[in-house]
């Protein structure tokens, strides 16, 4: 039943004032100390401990696409989904190895400032202006309208209402600054995973029912043995899910540029580590990508039960969406209200911390880079540091102003949450990704190849994304370039499977920036280079102990369910 009893509120209530008034009590003893640089009000610099960077990441990262759309994918595909979460893991060492030291040495602050350092203001320019549309029109609105139809789900709450809620809660947070929202998204994190932790056991319990048993291991065995196609990590080519993710690229292939694009050209993720010494930037992420380990079993494994209890007869009303169709992001939510009064309630507050913490962190970076990149730097070059606040906190309020209009008419729930962010981010990830792998470590790599990446790589996924159709669709299906693909409207469209085509266009991006670069070396033209020394990317004994702590978790998870 959609609706929430007294004691659910209570809970709820109980998370609501602990972060409001963690967050107020963080932002009166920044204040008592007469702190507005904007410095501190973007990045909390110096202010932030390992711990708090680590929840922040997560708590940045984890929101509706994953408790929703992530866990609908399970319901879907199942297993296989996991490995955006655990392959992360390991992308966030490689991070914290090499791309952390190159950003802390030159004192990065955000992504728009090391392209202009990098290579020119007009690359900086374009790519800020991009990013701010992506962030706002895809990312934000995406985990806005996502969040407002689970709680709608939920509770019964009219979803507009949700959103408005959402909204004002994460405008709240974001207006206190960085160092507030760092600080609450340890909050965040516990009532996420601690949460997050109960509804997956009660899931698994309900499963165990199935087999007139109770426990979660009980459930998780039942899972296996009535679900086993959902626990294989890596799909065959005739499974209806490999274009989402064909075979082997999951582990050598366009995954790694999803991935270290996403934790390590992202302003919204590596804000969080820019304004902390490295030590503790490093040890905040490898936090972080411990605390990845552990998601698929909040986000995923509910999905997967909501599917054995779905062909096993149950949720039979409850699984379809308005238009009578199976509507997998239904899932979490469905099993959210199968929970006990006042664990329900605990769920929801783990359900409401995920998207609240997401939207906050995503607000404040559209915030530092509007501000700190285009307003001081075009609009108003000697705004002072108190006038950049004013304008940051402005912006906060208009970025969700915005989302909160845009965010009815995209559709979302139509095409898949997860797959609509992955599919829009991932237009213009190889080309971004290219353009700062080669700035980081090719020195000669110069800024028309970089204008190239930002604009030539977006042509070329457009391109790859529609070429199938406008070629010989035998010679595609007998070499397997591409896949046959059903769309909404039962029309079948050869593509070529994402992943895959983010591969191509990266490679072809590299390819062609290095030949750019070297055309324009004959030129003499000169280029700009960063300061990067090898000895920057040695790390202490602890943290290769952690590093290879996960690195053997991830082998005995991909060995388990190969």
């Amino acid at each position: 039943m959609k609706t929430l009893q007294l004691a659910d509120y209570l809970v709820f209530l109980v998370y609501f004032f602990i972060v409001a008034g963690y967050g107020y009590s963080v932002y009166r003893r920044k204040h008592s100390k007469s702190i507005s640089e904007s410095h501190d009000y973007f990045l909390a610099e110096g202010s932030l401990t390992w711990w708090a960077i680590g929840t922040s990441l997560i708590a940045s990262n984890i929101s509706s696409e994953q408790f929703i759309a992530m866990s609908g994918n399970g319901f879907k595909m199942g297993l296989a989904i996991a490995t955006y979460e655990w392959m992360a893991a390991l992308t966030l060492i490689i991070v914290a190895v090499f791309f952390i030291p190159v950003y802390l040495k030159n004192k990065i602050y955000t992504m728009p400032q090391f392209l202009s350092e990098r290579y020119n203001g007009n690359v900086a320019m374009i790519m800020a202006v991009f990013w701010l549309l992506l962030y706002v029109i895809v990312n934000l609105t995406s985990i806005l309208y996502l969040g407002a139809l689970a709680i709608n789900g939920i509770s019964g709450i009219e979803i507009n209402l949700c959103m408005y809620g959402l909204a004002f809660f994460s405008i709240v947070i974001a207006l206190g600054g960085m160092k507030v929202i760092g600080y609450t998204d340890v909050i965040q994190v516990v009532f996420l995973i601690f949460g997050g932790l109960v509804t997956t056991y009660l899931a698994l319990d309900k499963v165990a029912e199935l087999n007139g048993q109770h426990g979660m291991v009980q459930g998780f065995n039942y899972m296996m043995d009535q679900s086993g196609d959902h626990f294989h990590m890596i799909f065959k080519k005739d499974n209806a899910n490999f274009p989402s993710l064909p075979g082997l690229t999951v582990l050598f292939g366009g995954m790694w540029i999803v991935n270290l694009n996403y934790w390590g050209c992202n302003q919204y993720i590596t804000q969080r580590a820019l304004g902390a010494d490295l030590k503790t930037a490093r040890s905040g992420i490898l936090f972080a990508a411990f605390l990845k380990l552990l998601m698929p079993v909040i986000v995923v494994l509910p999905g997967i039960a909501a599917y054995v209890i779905y062909t096993k007869g149950g949720l039979q009303t409850e699984m379809l969406g308005p238009d009578g169709i199976i509507n997998p992001d239904r899932s979490y939510p469905v099993l959210l209200n199968l929970l006990p009064v006042g664990l329900k309630g605990l769920s929801f507050a783990a359900l409401t911390a995920a998207v609240v913490a997401s939207l906050a962190g995503k607000v404040n970076s559209i915030s530092t880079i509007f501000t700190l990149d285009i307003f001081k730097k075009k609009i108003n070059v000697d705004a002072s540091e108190k006038k950049m606040v004013q304008v940051g906190k402005i912006s906060v309020v208009v970025a969700m102003l915005l989302a909160v209009i845009i965010a009815p008419m995209l559709g979302i729930d139509k095409k898949g949450g997860f797959e609509f962010i992955q599919e829009y981010t991932g237009f213009v990830s190889p080309g971004i990704f290219a353009m700062f792998i080669l700035g980081f470590f090719w020195k000669k790599t110069s800024s028309n190849a970089a204008m190239f990446a930002t604009i030539g790589g977006f042509v070329l996924s457009v391109i790859f994304k529609f070429l199938p159709n406008f070629m010989n669709l035998e010679f595609l299906s007998s070499t397997g370039f591409a896949t046959l693909v059903e769309q909404k409207d039962k029309t079948m469209t050869y593509e070529i499977p994402f992943l895959d085509r983010m591969g191509f266009v990266f490679a072809i991006c590299v390819l062609l920036m290095i030949a750019i670069s070297l055309y324009d070396a004959k030129r003499g033209i000169k280029v700009k280079g960063l300061e990067v020394d090898s000895k920057m990317f040695k790390v202490s004994n602890g943290f290769a102990v952690g590093a290879m702590i996960i690195s053997g978790i991830l082998v005995a998870l991909y060995s388990i369910f190969w």
